[in-house]
């Protein structure tokens, strides 16, 4: 196979890389692009960065390459714009963070870019990782405070991915229980804390005790090596299908049902899903 075949596809990702920036300073355009376009700012567009992150992962779940394609151009526009306006005040513009990104990942894989041993387990190249990140802060990991590490996780991680990884990092370090029981013998603890502040006490320490109970619940997942936002994706989606079940045996508006009324409709829309998946595709 010669060079001109294998650089073929490389060219035609890069012309249809080189279109999308083309289209997006287009929009851009002070002269004669999009008037939304031209209105969104870094901070603006923030929400999105995070839907179409969202979507993606949606699209990975479901299995869709058709649509996993799709959800990821999506994201894609959204780093592009990001660029786009930021170059067009000479802070950066894509070329930096092709090429800042390229150069960490050559810099945190010197056993694959440099003369450094070879690691065998994705927990070797991890430890490396976090210890070559540190390193570049200015800082050894054995030295960094155990408290900043977590601090990032609040910072740039939904609530409940930044529970797991808290519960991950703090056990790692040495919180951990002996056994299964001792988190379990925790999380009684927190849930009859959480009924107390929900009788006694104000508001904001009953959200402080409800925050307990929902991180020692983390804790119980990692214990039993369960994804928490897997299992509660899956919750969703189990209700919101049983929920559709219900609206199509209901003979009329749901509001118009008794909540005894509404449990038996629950169980036949329960029963049903349950035969329709133990049926052969």
């Amino acid at each position: 196979m010669s060079e001109e075949t294998v650089q073929q596809p490389y060219h035609c990702i890069l012309q249809a890389l080189q279109h999308l920036i083309a289209v997006v300073a287009r929009l851009r355009s002070p002269q004669d692009g999009c008037a939304w376009d031209l209105a969104q700012t870094p901070q603006t567009l923030i929400p999105y960065v995070i839907e179409e992150a969202y979507e993606v992962v949606d699209a990975i779940r479901g299995g869709d390459s058709q649509k996993i394609a799709e959800e990821l151009g999506d994201l894609l526009l959204q780093v592009v714009l990001q660029a786009q306006i930021a170059s067009e005040v000479g802070s950066f513009d894509l070329q930096d963070v092709a090429r800042s990104i390229a150069d960490k990942l050559i810099r945190r894989h010197p056993h694959i870019f440099a003369d450094a041993p070879a690691l065998n387990t994705p927990e070797e190249v991890r430890q490396q990782w976090d210890a070559i990140k540190a390193t570049e802060a200015g800082e050894t990991a054995e030295k960094r405070q155990l408290s900043q590490k977590l601090a990032q996780y609040i910072r740039t991680f939904p609530p409940l991915l930044a529970s797991v990884k808290i519960s991950q990092k703090a056990a790692v370090a040495g919180f951990e229980w002996e056994n299964a029981q001792g988190v379990w013998d925790k999380f009684h603890e927190e849930l009859e804390e959480f009924k107390t502040a929900l009788a006694t006490e104000a508001k904001p320490q009953q959200q402080a005790e409800l925050g307990d109970l929902l991180f020692t619940l983390v804790n119980i997942a990692r214990w039993y090596d369960l994804d928490c936002s897997d299992a509660i994706h899956g919750t969703n989606e189990r209700f919101i299908k049983r929920l559709g079940k219900i609206e199509a045996i209901a003979k009329g508006p749901l509001s118009d049902y008794s909540l005894d009324e509404l449990q038996i409709l629950w169980q036949q829309a329960k029963a049903q899903l349950l035969l329709e998946d133990a049926e052969p595709v």
